[in-house]
């Protein structure tokens, strides 16, 4: 409990082995710890490794256990950065049993010249918990909230841990609908305009080298939807991004491709359709039909899980706004 009254507030006095360490856990940025003044009500003075903490007596103990939590995340080897100390923050005030440093703990895909794909909101962890426990998984919200990235990182550790044996990317190519004989080149040329985000991801986390093996030994393929019909897709990742583009017979006809030992993560955005008017969508259906079924998650983002530029979310926000009263 903190140590000492004055002026009828109470005081708690936290200390760090040097200002180095300390100022790391606020991302080197005594600015942000306004935010913490703000959210819990107290005052923060800092200086030479200590920290001096005044308020009420139960918002300093929230306030002692952020800084336990950033602690354990920053000593666990964890770059504790803006974003990450304001979720610290809104995580001890929310009601959720899971703190910073159990999420920052989960890292994937970390080496000498790749940065770790870590989550970095609660619905983030919550979607990586669900793909390492269910068959199916449905990733839903609106973009920049890590849907297909967090998808493919996964699927590139399971991979490389012997977990799955393949990897398969799918994506609508709505614009060229099912008529993609008539486009020029072999069948990537086709269709890379459409797969582009997938390639990005993908060398984004792995090697180039490393990821040109993979898609040409077909352990990573790529390819459109409509390529899946007739196969069964065993002991691989699977991941269908976009599928808010789906007819609701094609997104029938992937579900079904499930095959032993795999695992199928289904990435989309109701709000973003681009069938034509009229077109029921696949990913709606499939979102209302299979509430409840054993082995199917569900992980809903919100623009607060935009980790884009902070205006992304507003962006969003105020759409969302918008559309609303259009639809009242």
């Amino acid at each position: 409990m903190p140590e000492q009254e004055e002026g009828g507030r109470s005081q708690l006095k936290l200390e760090f082995e040097n200002a180095q360490f300390l100022s790391s856990l606020f991302a080197n940025d005594p600015r942000e710890l306004r935010y913490l003044e703000t959210r819990l009500a107290i005052d923060v003075v800092t200086r030479d490794g200590w920290i001096l903490l005044a308020g009420d007596g139960k918002d300093l103990e929230i306030a002692r256990g952020i800084f336990g939590e950033l602690e354990e995340a920053r000593r666990a080897g964890t770059e504790v950065t803006r974003r990450d100390f304001r979720f610290a923050v809104d995580l001890a005030l929310g009601e959720g049993e899971v703190g910073f440093s159990e999420i920052a703990s989960v890292r994937l895909l970390g080496s000498r010249t790749r940065r770790a794909v870590c989550p970095r909101t609660r619905n983030q962890f919550d979607y990586l918990k669900a793909m390492q426990a269910e068959p199916l998984v449905f990733g839903l919200g609106p973009a920049g909230t890590g849907k297909t990235y967090l998808a493919m990182a996964m699927a590139l550790a399971m991979l490389k841990a012997g977990t799955v044996n393949r990897v398969v990317l799918a994506r609508p190519a709505v614009e060229a609908g099912e008529a993609l004989g008539f486009l020029p080149g072999d069948l990537r040329e086709k269709v890379a305009p459409y797969l582009r985000p997938l390639y990005d991801a993908l060398h984004d986390m792995v090697e180039p080298e490393e990821g040109t093996r993979y898609l040409e030994d077909g352990t990573i393929e790529i390819a459109p939807l409509a390529y899946m019909r007739g196969r069964t897709l065993a002991h691989s990742f699977v991941i269908l991004d976009e599928a808010q583009n789906t007819t609701r017979e094609q997104m029938f006809m992937f579900l079904t491709r499930i095959g032993e030992g795999s695992c199928c993560v289904v990435t989309g955005d109701n709000s973003q359709t681009d069938l034509g008017r009229g077109v029921p969508s696949g990913l709606e259906e499939a979102t209302r039909s299979l509430q409840g079924v054993e082995g199917a998650a569900f992980i809903t983002f919100d623009p607060a899980d935009v980790v884009r530029h902070p205006i992304v979310s507003r962006i969003i926000q105020a759409y969302d706004k918008v559309r609303k009263v259009r639809e009242d």
